[in-house]
């Protein structure tokens, strides 16, 4: 394709030499000690990644540069190091909005359980009504099989707007809980390649020499996999913590269970081959996740959150997944 440029028709510079031209990164101070390479992927500028494509559109969103000044303001705030700085935000977050939503969604769940009785009731009074008109007007099972189930949608969503417990209120978690997750992915990773839209490397250097023990370089992958690994752990700890409280799941659940713990072990090679501050953040995630699903399971604290009680509901609900989790795991023969 030529463009004209004060009369003449130029034609623009290759793919690969506008990359080209693009200013490395400098390096980062070490040291001494040879760093972990990171993939190409994650330590070419964001400029130079699936240039005017999505990725680089998000990496530079607004909600991503939010997030990085979340993190560069609790790091000044604080003065803690890089690796302290990570872990309070991640509680901080997902104590101020992920917890909330939490308990919101188990109240909506709980209102949802404690209708069951009641639109049990209703279809098997609409099956019998359905029947007898059937049987008088002469349909045919189809007819009055779409009609059984058109009243009976009908039926449970007048209950759902009596009650105010939409299931897809439910959902809110979700939709807020993964953009957030995303958006601090991203800004983890721009600060950790000097692709941030504040302070860039200085702030790539201080993640270089903020970690602890076995990670002390933040902007490399975690070379003893102890991070992956531990995250990988810890998801598939909390997808059987919740198998472990479902009876007679439903094929589609059951499918969703077995997706999500794939995707549980497929995320261990992808944070080995991250900056560790990323992983960093992904544990301290999915760990205070596990705690905010065991807190949720308390009798008290679903009592101080207003929960309604339900059939399902244990008094002792930690010995129950203990119990549960030693008869399908460590005591199976």
């Amino acid at each position: 394709m030529l463009c004209r440029l004060g009369g003449r028709w130029l034609r623009p510079l290759p793919a690969l030499q506008l990359w080209a031209r693009d200013p490395p990164l400098a390096p980062v101070p070490t040291s001494g000690a040879k760093r972990p390479t990171l993939p190409v992927w994650a330590v070419t500028p964001v400029s130079a990644v699936h240039a005017n494509g999505w990725y680089e559109a998000l990496a530079a969103s607004s909600p991503v540069r939010v997030a990085e000044e979340v993190l560069l303001g609790v790091h000044a705030a604080t003065g803690l190091p890089w690796w302290g700085s990570i872990l309070l935000s991640t509680v901080a977050l997902r104590g101020a909005v992920t917890l909330p939503l939490a308990a919101y969604q188990h109240y909506i769940l709980a209102k949802v359980e404690n209708l069951q009785p009641e639109i049990k009731t209703i279809a098997r009074h609409l099956n019998q009504e359905v029947a007898v008109r059937a049987n008088q007007l002469g349909w045919s099972k189809r007819d009055a099989r779409l009609t059984y189930l058109k009243n009976m949608r009908r039926l449970i969503s007048e209950l759902y707007v009596r009650d105010n417990c939409h299931p897809f209120k439910a959902t809110v978690l979700v939709w807020i809980q993964l953009p957030m997750w995303i958006f601090m992915s991203f800004a983890l990773r721009n600060l950790s390649t000097g692709a941030a839209h504040s302070e860039g490397f200085s702030v790539e250097e201080q993640l270089a020499a903020g970690g602890i023990l076995w990670f002390s370089d933040l902007t490399a992958p975690d070379p003893t996999w102890i991070l992956p690994v531990s995250l990988g752990v810890i998801n598939l700890l909390i997808v059987e913590i919740c198998v472990l409280q479902k009876i007679g799941m439903s094929r589609f659940q059951t499918y969703i269970t077995y997706f999500v713990r794939a995707m549980s072990v497929l995320m261990i090679p992808i944070a080995a081959t991250v900056p560790s501050s990323i992983v960093l953040y992904w544990l301290c995630s999915s760990f205070v996740g596990l705690s905010q699903n065991l807190l949720l399971r308390s009798p008290g604290f679903r009592q101080l959150c207003r929960i309604p009680s339900t059939k399902s509901d244990s008094e002792t609900p930690y010995k129950d997944i203990f119990a549960a989790f030693n008869t399908k795991f460590i005591s199976r023969k």
